[in-house]
């Protein structure tokens, strides 16, 4: 199985999909090589200053930790527990987050063997080993392995608390059809669809592969943003919390962190809401009945 890297530097760093296709090579995507770290951060662009942030060794610590926790488990349960806390350590702006190459970095430089742990398939019928997805190494945020994770914590959360991305995380069709989608971006629609999984109303990925197309064509005549309308964001709370990072101690393991102390989303725009999508899912779960399928 892919190993952790032998040479990981002391700060994090950027590098290019380009770059990264010399050392994503078969053997690693199928967990039978290392990457050649020595050689990938001769390449990799580290990241400027000297903010604590930007440490390799607090996110590596974190993601050892979550192999630890979840070895004797399936792989996916582990999301739950590292979203929020990825979250929390990197403590990163949008805007920086959208830098891919810092993905990819993390991915290839900082955690190959968690991405060959968390997402490799099982063997074929005869034995031979089925490859990694090369996206879960160079995708887009819905797919990228690290990627998701960030973005499904910083979707879900509520203001500064994480339990409603534990939530989501626990199915993981969120992943796949929620954070793909710019409807999701709007905090009312996000915690609506937590309250569902709460609920039990969606349950399973099957409901909420049918559910989310309805929420999201839904949006353009709705206009939840209007129907549920949310509070102006505190670029405050952000930065403070971003600055916090210098005298923050490591993300805690057995309780959920706090994220920025932005304020929650309104409790009526998140009820509006929940009456709106409950309609819209008796609706798809109709035509799945009508089609000869069964819940």
């Amino acid at each position: 199985m892919t190993s952790r890297p032998e040479h990981l530097p002391e700060r994090l760093a950027l590098i290019s999909d380009t770059q990264a296709a010399e050392y994503l090579t078969a053997g690693v995507l199928e967990g039978r090589d290392d990457v050649r770290s020595i050689a990938l951060n001769k390449v990799a662009e580290p990241l400027r200053g000297d903010e604590v942030r930007a440490e390799l060794y607090r996110v590596r610590d974190l993601i050892d930790d979550a192999m630890d926790m979840f070895r004797a488990e399936r792989p996916t349960a582990a999301d739950a527990w590292l979203a929020p806390r990825l979250h929390e350590t990197l403590r990163l702006t949008r805007r920086e987050a959208a830098e891919k190459g810092f993905w990819t970095y993390l991915a290839l430089g900082v955690a190959p063997d968690y991405v060959v742990w968390r997402h490799l398939p099982d063997p074929k019928a005869d034995g031979s080993p089925r490859p990694v997805a090369r996206d879960r190494f160079v995708g887009p945020h819905y797919k990228q392995a690290f990627a998701r994770l960030w973005w499904t914590a910083e979707l879900f959360r509520d203001g500064p608390d994480y339990q409603p991305v534990v939530v989501a995380c626990g199915n993981q069709d969120m992943f796949n059809s929620a954070v793909r989608l710019d409807v999701i971006d709007h905090r009312p629609t996000a915690q609506a669809l937590v309250r569902l999984l709460e609920r039990g109303t969606v349950r399973t990925g099957r409901e909420v592969n049918a559910l989310m197309p309805a929420i999201n064509a839904a949006a353009s005549t709705l206009m939840y943003d209007v129907i549920a309308p949310d509070v102006d964001r505190d670029g405050d709370a952000l930065r403070e919390w971003i600055e916090g990072a210098a005298s923050a101690l490591p993300s805690p393991r057995t309780t959920l962190p706090d994220g920025p102390e932005e304020q929650r989303v309104p409790d009526g725009a998140v009820r509006h809401l929940v009456a709106q999508f409950e309609d819209l899912f008796f609706d798809v779960s109709v035509r799945g009945r009508a089609s000869g399928e069964s819940d």
